[in-house]
């Protein structure tokens, strides 16, 4: 997969609502229980808002009762990356879109099987295309 280059990306930030860069870009998060993808139950994908790239699956979405919307693993490996992050007083690890760097939240492992991760996303960051209708 090509990943996007700096100038690609600040034109693809030009078109973000603030409150998407602060996320996106600056690490932000929203607050609990106000995404709309929390409720979402359709088959489709969960695609990065700043540059479309397929994220996760509906198929590997889940209630996990933390208020995020919440997967036990990405779309595939070369989808998504990850970092430490030390800002608060106990490491995690944060997950970001591998083709343009847009941070969607953080992995932990208190998810079900069969990964036993819970990818915890930040619904403003997450574009959610329903599957075609057969």
């Amino acid at each position: 997969m090509a990943r996007l280059s700096k100038d690609e990306i600040a034109r693809l930030r030009e078109s973000l609502p603030p409150e998407v860069d602060r996320i996106a870009f600056h690490e932000g998060t929203e607050p609990p229980g106000c995404s709309p993808l929390n409720g979402e139950k359709r088959d489709g994908a969960y695609h990065c808002r700043v540059c479309g790239e397929a994220l996760f699956s509906s198929e590997a979405k889940y209630e996990s009762g933390s208020g995020w919307p919440s997967f036990f693993e990405p779309v595939s490996p070369g989808a998504i990356g990850t970092k430490r992050d030390l800002k608060l007083i106990m490491p995690r690890t944060e997950f970001h879109c591998a083709n343009c760097g847009a941070h969607g939240g953080h992995v932990f492992n208190d998810g079900p099987p069969p990964t036993g991760q819970r990818w915890c996303a930040n619904g403003l960051v997450l574009d959610f295309r329903p599957a075609p209708e057969e």
